[in-house]
């Protein structure tokens, strides 16, 4: 038997049923939004305020704060230059790992320098320089970073120099292996600077744990040769584990007068790379802190297109 409702009461049955779907269908709208991920997450490189750490404006065990309650980031990258004795000195370790711990700040990893060149031509200098990297791959363990970044210094031929680089990046790589940390190499001046060089150095490394932190802005290969930087991040960004977003000078649209932040990014995401991207402010013409901020603006913009 068929049963039929007076037509006011269809009417507001149709209704609630049609307020119900668009309920649901805006829900589920809502959800989706949410639950996709956003291309890249924003970090601070510790380098943009070499200046004020330098200057004793800021001590390296208050990075972590800086970086949260004065730019609002949550995710730091260090530098070795501004704790250079402390590679094993556990208190400090422990009161660095606590400050960051307690505010909630994810320490990402160590950039290292100035311990010697890891393609070094003369065989037991290269394995000193290895050895030399072993306690920073040690402090990053013990910070909780998943990566130290390191150079690829070296001299030679063209082919010589990725022989050997890649023969102290591989030894480094096998002993940070077994802490689970990675070895990631930055494009840093000389054939580092070099996309394809160092793309197939990495090859030749051969070792899932040893990759490459790309540089939007270190492509100097000598006084003369300047590589093409979006070429270069193409080349390095399939085995990228950390970006790092170098800035100079911005004009009065917020945008990088040197680096096209937009074609950049999409080469970023195009590759499959949703990770940290690390604010590196480098310029003069804008304070340090205000260059951390235009470039966390111009990098959440992007962002919010590229989304």
């Amino acid at each position: 038997m068929t049963v039929s409702l007076p037509r006011r009461d269809f009417l507001k049955h149709s209704a609630a049923f049609v307020a119900g779907t668009a309920c649901a269908a805006w829900a589920g709208a809502a959800q989706a939004a949410e639950d996709k991920p956003v291309p890249y997450q924003i970090s601070l490189a510790e380098w943009s305020l070499h200046r004020t750490i330098f200057g004793g404006k800021l001590n390296n065990l208050d990075f972590a704060k800086s970086a949260k309650e004065d730019y609002g980031i949550e995710a730091i990258e260090f530098v070795n230059q501004f704790f250079k004795d402390k590679a094993k000195d556990m208190a400090y370790l422990g009161e660095l790992k606590k400050r960051a711990d307690d505010l909630g700040v994810r320490m990402l990893l160590i950039m290292c320098d100035g311990e010697g060149s890891l393609g070094d031509a003369n065989l037991r200098k290269r394995m000193q320089a290895v050895e030399n990297h072993f306690k920073w791959a040690e402090a990053a363990k013990f910070l909780g970073c998943h990566s130290i970044r390191v150079n690829a210094a070296s001299s030679g031929s063209y082919e010589d120099q990725s022989y050997r680089a890649a023969d102290g990046l591989r030894a480094l790589t096998e002993f940070a292996n077994d802490l689970g940390i990675n070895v990631i190499v930055e494009n840093h001046g000389g054939l580092s600077s070099d996309g394809q060089w160092l793309a197939a150095t990495i090859r030749r490394v051969d070792h899932p744990r040893c990759g490459t932190l790309p540089d939007f802005g270190n492509f100097k290969v000598s006084d003369k040769v300047e590589y093409d930087r979006y070429k270069g991040v193409t080349e390095l960004m399939p085995t990228a584990k950390a970006v790092s977003a170098k800035s100079h000078e911005f004009d009065d649209q917020g945008n990088e007068v040197h680096t096209d932040y937009r074609k950049m990014m999409q080469i970023v995401v195009k590759a499959g790379y949703h990770g940290y991207v690390g604010i590196e402010y480098e310029g003069s013409k804008h304070s340090e802190p205000d260059g951390i901020r235009l470039t966390k603006k111009l990098l959440e913009t992007v962002r919010q297109q590229l989304s």
